[in-house]
C-alpha cells in the first residue's frame, strides 16, 4: 500500500508553477514579473568615471565582456542586467558594499 503526504511546500510550488504556465501562455494572473529596460553600459562606465579596466575589475565583469556590451554586440542579462541597473543608479552604494574590510 501507498501511503501519500500531503506537504504545505508541495502546495507551494504547484501555485507557483501554475502561474508561470498561465503567465507563459498569456493568462493574466497573480504572478509578478521584473523587468529591466536595456541600459547604456558606456554611459554608466562614464557615470562613476573609470575606464573599462577599472569598471571590470570594481564589478567583477571580463574586461572582454564588457567591451562587447558596449559595443553592441552583445546585451548584459539576467543578474549582470540587474547589477548594471543598480550601479546606474547607485554606484556609490554598491562600491561601498563591495569594498574591502
Amino acid at each position: 500500500m501507498i501511503t501519500v503526504v500531503e506537504l504545505p511546500e508541495f502546495d507551494s510550488i504547484k501555485q507557483g508553477l501554475t502561474e508561470a504556465i498561465g503567465f507563459a501562455q498569456g493568462k493574466p494572473g497573480k504572478a509578478v514579473v521584473h523587468g529591466f529596460e536595456p541600459i547604456d553600459i558606456k554611459a554608466v562606465r562614464a557615470k562613476v568615471g573609470m575606464t573599462q579596466a577599472e569598471f571590470a575589475a570594481a564589478f567583477g565583469i571580463s574586461l572582454g565582456t564588457l567591451r562587447h556590451w558596449e559595443r553592441g554586440d552583445r546585451t548584459p542579462r539576467g543578474p549582470a542586467l540587474v547589477l548594471l541597473n543598480v550601479v546606474a543608479k547607485e554606484p556609490e552604494a554598491v562600491l561601498r558594499a563591495l569594498q574591502s574590510t
